[in-house]
């Protein structure tokens, strides 16, 4: 018999209310919007690309339904299933062997995603004794939440409301890709119905489409425009005299810090005409109420990330639109108990608080910089959530554990995270966990950042788990719901994991809830409401009061909003906004990159496994506008290298309507379908926007360590597209091109036949060409060559994965840095005894033969078909990009 439950969407941070359709042994048969609880809106899912998905995930047949142990050494793809006491236990005594050699700090933790609850986690750590949690939060809401309460007293949600809000300017955001939520359905009716709508983004987004307002600035340099609108408000006396007057401290230092930033200084820097700045300034200060809404864009910055935040914090205040209806919301506090108390963060003890790495920097981002705050805010009774707002930075994460600095970090437990994809610098990130004495992580699916780890333990997804949004505490809303089904196999929650680890450890009075829907009865008590009553709309969210600051003020130092901030004063930093102008690139072929965009059906790093969302998006897509892309002799559809001084991706080239001289890539693209295993790591360094980028301390925001994803100096130019390659047996109409490819790598191979090559050619141009020479029972590799200008890009490679038969051994004599292209093709080392004597005797009085230190390689055929069953070919596929090697005379490669 069909039951009909309630639970939740869970593919992304909203949570959207469902229905579940069960049959009679309890599996889900249906899915659909539940128009009776948040976001109460069918349409809202309807326009989602992910939804229809849920089920598939569900039952992806790639899920990790067991835990797993590894088996092999680490990054081999060899797992053992062992049973969740294994795990635990094993885990446990391995937690407690590091703490005493090491101290609790040794561990540290990895988080990401919002569609999870991660007190728990910061629960089991303050117990534990580790200051370290490794979070995006860094560069992903924490500088808003940052800066809100340093100049206003606590975080601020601007609004939307048709009919009232008059002006709403989106900034470095696109909700369209990001959100789909009631937001982007709220701001289309919005700009449809009439709304001033302002969008500030190097990309003409499908949000910017929405009006002619589009303000197209250069990426990093949101920080001068924002400089410059506040001069203009100011000179020209725009600004709401009587808030100013009444609620705002040190607006004459401010007035008098802005006159150097008139529009015609911005328009230089930042590309947006002057006459562009000052209309745009004059439409938000004068259509009050207005909101401005600020996202990644801006808080992935880096240098300027903190002050450009901060400007526009100011820019709300002088226009009077805080606390305002249909303007930005000063928050509540929670009814319910709040993330902070749940941390039990006042339990580490100061010594180990004192731990938290990076001393000496970023003094904001640490329990002292908290404290700070703290006495400002708790005036309100008002507390933020103290992990979030400490979290440790990745870039000294990473470097403590590779070099000890400035103590060891030997384990990792990830969660919701993927810090392969997700983190700055993937080849540090890879070099750190490598290293780790003990990885966990916490997954669905067997990602890169699994595929190194010593144990991967199955977790819960969608209708599975309950599941709730607390916002971090800064906000009076709740939502989320009750699970729909037990979870299936040996799926289990975080928060059980948490809970588990925690009582194993010492923890047990800590922990008196048995499941997170009992913990949260606990939590919602403060309201009267019970975890059930609460699962029955989905959302606690009481109507917001407005103009709180008459009777109360403003949870500063100063008791107002703060246009010159004492706390920034006092952490040592400019107390007023500023702007620091940042390198052009360095000649002309250099470009502006653009990193971290978000595309819909994809979450981040996740579903590209998922084959219904796949083909709506089947490769990553790089955007440049029409005239950066002629520059280049670049095309539509091109295959191309985007590379900085970290390292070089590949995507396919889209023209589209952005800033000129800039590149943007897409964030979180790996290959599920490649090997699981060392090197590929499920094609990680193919188009992994993260090869690209730094969190280098040295070059972060110097007030809380934003590391920047945008404005990067980097060149762009076309890759090899092996989809537009063909291999095939060379013919005499290849004789010249052949031999003259050979002759570029010191090769005189004229006396043989053109025939016995194979080449890889484009068109009319030979890319690679190979010899086969046949033996009695083996082939052997004599010799490849791949053109200049071609090599590393996959080419040797993928002809030699069509060429090379899959039922003969092949030989060949290797050099240099070949060797390890080769190995990972599936060759071992031989003996000089199996290669042929004309190829030994070559060797012998080669010149170079001591340089060169020639290996002879083979490799062993699979088991020959049976009979009548065609051979199948040696598997083919993508090339792994930048991380291979190609075989030639400048690096090494096969001797002839």
């Amino acid at each position: 018999m069909a039951d009909v439950r309630r639970a939740n969407c869970q593919l992304c941070g909203y949570f959207c209310g469902v229905k579940v359709t069960t049959d009679g042994a309890g599996r889900i048969t249906a899915v659909r919007p539940d128009p009776e609880r948040y976001p109460y809106d069918p349409a809202v899912m309807a326009g989602c690309r992910r939804f229809a998905a849920n089920l598939e995930i569900l039952n992806h047949p790639a899920r990790i339904n067991h835990p797993l142990k590894r088996s092999g050494k680490r990054g081999s793809g060899k797992w053992e299933r062992v049973t969740w006491e294994q795990a635990l236990a094993e885990i446990t005594g391995r937690l407690q062997e590091l703490k005493g050699a090491y101290g609790a700090e040794t561990l540290a933790t990895c988080i990401s995603a919002p569609h999870t609850v991660y007190w728990p986690m910061h629960r089991f750590l303050n117990l534990w004794g580790s200051p370290n949690n490794i979070g995006m939060g860094i560069v992903c809401w924490n500088p808003r939440i940052w800066v809100n309460t340093l100049t206003c007293g606590w975080p601020v949600d601007d609004e939307l409301q048709p009919g009232l809000t008059r002006c709403a300017i989106i900034w470095g955001v696109n909700p369209a890709q990001s959100d789909r939520s009631v937001f982007w359905k709220n701001l289309h009716a919005f700009a449809k119905g009439g709304g001033k709508l302002v969008v500030v983004d190097p990309r003409r987004t499908e949000t910017a489409r929405l009006t002619d307002d589009w303000v197209s600035v250069r990426p990093g340099t949101d920080g001068a425009l924002a400089l410059a609108m506040l001069h203009v408000i100011l000179a020209e006396g725009l600004e709401d005299r009587d808030f100013v007057r009444d609620w705002c401290s040190g607006f004459d230092a401010l007035a008098q810090r802005v006159r150097q930033y008139p529009p015609e200084w911005a328009a230089s820097i930042c590309g947006v005409p002057a006459a562009e700045i000052r209309r745009i300034a004059r439409l938000y200060a004068g259509s009050k109420p207005a909101s401005i809404y600020t996202g990644l864009g801006i808080d992935q910055s880096g240098l300027n990330c903190t002050q450009t935040l901060r400007t526009i914090a100011i820019l709300r205040a002088v226009t009077g639109n805080i606390d305002l209806p249909g303007a930005s919301l000063m928050n509540d506090g929670s009814d319910f108990v709040s993330e902070v108390e749940l941390e039990l963060n006042h339990l580490m003890p100061e010594e180990q608080k004192r731990k938290k790495l990076g001393a000496g920097l970023f003094p904001l981002q640490r329990h002292e910089g908290y404290r700070k705050m703290l006495e400002s805010t708790m005036r309100h009774g008002k507390q933020l959530p103290a992990r979030y707002m400490t979290s440790a930075h990745p870039g000294l994460a990473w470097q403590a554990m590779i070099s000890g600095d400035p103590y060891p970090i030997r384990a990792l437990i990830c969660m919701a995270s993927n810090p392969m994809l997700c983190q700055a610098d993937t080849r540090k990130v890879h070099r750190a966990l490598s290293g780790l004495d003990l990885l966990v992580t916490l997954e669905k699916f067997l990602t890169p950042t699994a595929m190194l780890a010593d144990y991967v333990l199955p977790v819960t997804g969608g209708f599975e788990q309950p599941v709730v949004q607390m916002n971090g505490g800064v906000a009076n809303i709740l939502y989320g719901g009750e699970a729909a089904i037990r979870p299936l196999y040996e799926r289990r929650t975080d928060f059980e994991f948490w809970m588990e680890l925690g009582k194993r450890l010492g923890q047990q009075r800590y922990w008196p809830w048995e499941t997170l829907s009992h913990a949260m009865d606990d939590i919602l008590s403060p309201t009267g409401l019970t975890w059930g009553e609460f699962c029955e709309t989905g959302l606690y969210a009481p109507e917001p009061a407005y103009l709180k600051y008459l009777e109360s003020g403003f949870a500063t130092p100063s008791g107002k909003v703060e246009l010159y901030s004492s706390l920034l004063a006092e952490a040592g930093h400019d107390p007023l906004p500023s702007f620091r102008i940042t390198p052009d690139p360095g000649d002309a072929g250099e470009l502006q990159l653009i990193t971290g965009v978000r595309r819909q059906p994809y979450y981040s790093s996740e579903f590209r496994q998922v084959e219904s969302l796949r083909r709506r998006r089947p490769e990553p897509l790089a955007e440049m506008a029409a005239e950066t892309a002629a520059s280049l002799e670049l095309n539509d559809g091109d295959l191309v290298w985007i590379q900085t001084a970290k390292g070089r991706i590949r995507h396919r080239l889209r023209i589209k309507e952005m800033y000129p001289g800039t590149v943007s890539v897409e964030l979180g693209w790996w290959f599920p379908e490649r090997a699981a295993a060392e090197p590929e790591l499920g094609g990680v360094w193919e188009a992994n926007a993260n090869v690209l980028t730094s969190a280098d301390v040295d070059h972060c925001d110097p007030i809380l360590g934003q590391w920047s994803f945008r404005g990067i100096p980097c060149r762009v130019y076309r890759a090899l597209d092996l989809e537009r390659t063909e291999v095939r047996q060379a013919g005499a109409q290849d004789w010249a091109g052949v031999m003259e490819l050979l002759a570029a790598s010191d090769m005189d191979c004229s006396a043989v036949p053109v025939e016995e090559f194979f080449v890889l050619v484009q068109g009319l141009e030979i890319l690679a060409a190979v010899r086969l020479e046949e033996g009695s029972d083996s082939v052997m590799i004599r010799p490849i060559v791949v053109a200049d200008g071609y090599r590393g890009q996959g080419g040797g490679r993928h002809l030699l994965e069509r060429v090379l038969p899959r039922h003969t051994a092949t030989l060949l004599v290797a050099r240099g840095g070949a060797v390890d292209f080769y190995t990972r093709l599936g060759f071992t080392r031989t003996s000089w005894n199996g290669i042929p004597s004309h190829q030994v005797e070559e060797c012998k009085v080669c010149p170079d033969r001591q340089a060169c230190s020639p290996l002879p390689l083979v490799r062993y055929p699979v088991a020959a078909p049976s009979e009548g069953q065609s051979p199948a070919p040696y598997r083919t596929g993508r090339d792994p990009g930048a991380s291979s090697e190609e075989p030639g005379a400048a690096r090494g490669g096969a001797c002839g």
